[in-house]
């Protein structure tokens, strides 16, 4: 506990509440695009006769059933916190916050619990189309998880559709509270990161395979599937983001002023590239920028006024935080975007990548982990210092804990974590590995209509041959 010696209850409870989210929110970022990854890979089982596609769909099953896992216990224990070291963000907002939590659990998460034992168990019980459809319910039902809780954290952006009285909030419009001004932009920009990170780690687990001598067509397919996704995504993300950010210019003004480092209202305001926000002078050390490209970027004008953090006094948030979180989220975004147009480029054009590529795309498989955690960050901290913008401050809906309680708490959820964490990474490569060893189906048992695939890596084209001929499988097997 010594680390955390002077630290009040405040600070040690968004700490808790930062770690907690931070660790719950990477699983569902993968679940929600993996999901539909696996119908994808279900509808070509049915299009195609190539076995591939039941290997596909076998091996990521399983890394879902295991991340959808641990997201569950991480989101129960995340929610247990608003009692425990918030409970004035319930007796404020409580009428809003838990009905919508609520229906998230009804409409999202009993839809996948119940059909998730289908998909997973169900194969060869129940009818193809039946576990294709439990498959796609899964899917949805991962995609109305995100719905609800995208919607209550806009609406504590942007807060509408609410009465206060007698210091507590009712609600007077449900469609106006779930469609607040921000939640389109926000819950679109979260499930392209959701695609994008899913892309990658598909894409990082088949490169591994490949780096550990997998010849067969599965790691080959699922690369390139990944990839081509990648590439459509990326610059759908950032377009998405330019219209996140004039929302967030027209609603929150001083969280742009945090991300772009502008202290005083100014014209045609440059893009900083670097800079080291100094809050107590109020001012920015060693700063290179371009100018007027910032206003051009959120006013699509060059002499647009962008307000300053001046204006906003003790109003703003922690300005650092906000500013290198936002510069961490854009550069992973722009190398994730050369990445995937390489390799996809690459790959279209010789049928085959060349090793140190592969490697790269493994060393980027969490990529989307960072460009999400930083994403939300900006999104979180950029709110600060309210919970729920010009409703409620943070520092009035603490526990009145003492810190000691807080810091014990803290200390068992970041040692549990970093060895669930790790445990999960090795346990995916591990899975990995052991795919690599096992027996290919029979090559001379499908269907000629099949055509014949490159190997997206510089290799002997014999050795690929070789794996095709080894000892058929069952269908049960596959």
């Amino acid at each position: 506990m010594q680390e955390f010696a002077g630290l009040d209850t405040l600070v040690l409870s968004r700490i808790q509440f930062a770690a907690n989210i931070s660790f719950h929110i990477l699983f569902p970022t993968i679940t929600i695009a993996l999901g539909w990854f696996l119908v994808f890979f279900k509808i070509r089982q049915h299009i195609t006769p190539h076995p591939m596609w039941q290997r596909a769909y076998r091996f990521w099953v399983k890394i879902f059933a295991l991340t959808f896992a641990i997201g569950v216990v991480s989101g129960i224990t995340m929610s247990f916190q608003f009692g425990t070291n918030w409970p004035g963000f319930m007796e404020t907002v409580g009428n809003i916050a838990g009905p919508l939590l609520g229906y998230e659990v009804l409409t999202a998460f009993f839809l996948e619990a119940t059909f998730l034992g289908i998909m997973l168990f169900g194969q060869g019980r129940v009818s193809p189309r039946t576990h294709t459809l439990a498959t796609i319910i899964v899917a949805i039902g991962t995609s109305l998880s995100a719905f609800w809780i995208l919607a209550l954290d806009s609406w504590m952006q942007t807060p509408t559709g609410f009465a206060m009285r007698d210091g507590v909030a009712y609600p007077v419009s449900w469609f106006e509270i779930i469609f607040n001004p921000s939640f389109p932009y926000r819950l679109t920009h979260m499930l392209l990161a959701c695609g994008l990170t899913a892309s990658f780690l598909i894409a990082g687990i088949s490169a591994y395979r490949l780096l550990k001598g997998d010849t067969k067509k599965t790691p080959r397919a699922t690369l390139k599937i990944a990839l081509i996704v990648a590439t459509i995504l990326a610059p759908t993300q950032a377009l998405v983001g330019d219209f996140h950010g004039l929302n967030t210019l027209e609603h929150q003004p001083q969280k742009i002023a945090a991300m772009e480092g502008v202290w005083e209202t100014q014209k045609g305001a440059p893009l900083l590239l670097f800079a080291i926000p100094n809050e107590q002078e109020r001012r920015n050390d060693f700063a290179i920028g371009i100018p007027n490209l910032a206003s051009f970027i959120l006013t699509h004008n060059t002499q647009g006024e962008i307000k300053g953090l001046n204006e906003f006094i003790g109003e703003h948030p922690p300005v650092f935080a906000v500013f290198w979180s936002f510069r961490v989220m854009v550069g992973m975004g722009v190398l994730m975007l050369i990445i995937a147009w390489t390799s996809t480029a690459l790959l279209l054009k010789s049928g085959q990548l060349p090793k140190p590529l592969l490697r790269v795309l493994v060393g980027m498989s969490f990529s989307g982990w960072i460009a999400t955690l930083a994403g939300w960050y900006v999104t979180e901290i950029g709110r600060q210092p309210y919970l729920v913008s010009g409703l409620l401050k943070t520092a009035d809906a603490v526990t009145k804990q003492p810190p000691a309680n807080v810091g014990i708490s803290l200390s068992i959820y970041l040692s549990l974590y970093a060895i669930l964490l790790i445990a999960y990474i090795y346990t995916l490569f591990a899975m990995a590995r052991k795919a690599v060893n096992t027996e290919e189906y029979d090559e001379a048992a499908i269907p000629h209509t099949v055509p014949p695939e490159h190997h997206p890596i510089q290799g002997d084209s014999s050795k690929s041959s070789a794996s095709a001929e080894q000892t058929p499988r069952t269908q049960a097997s596959l």
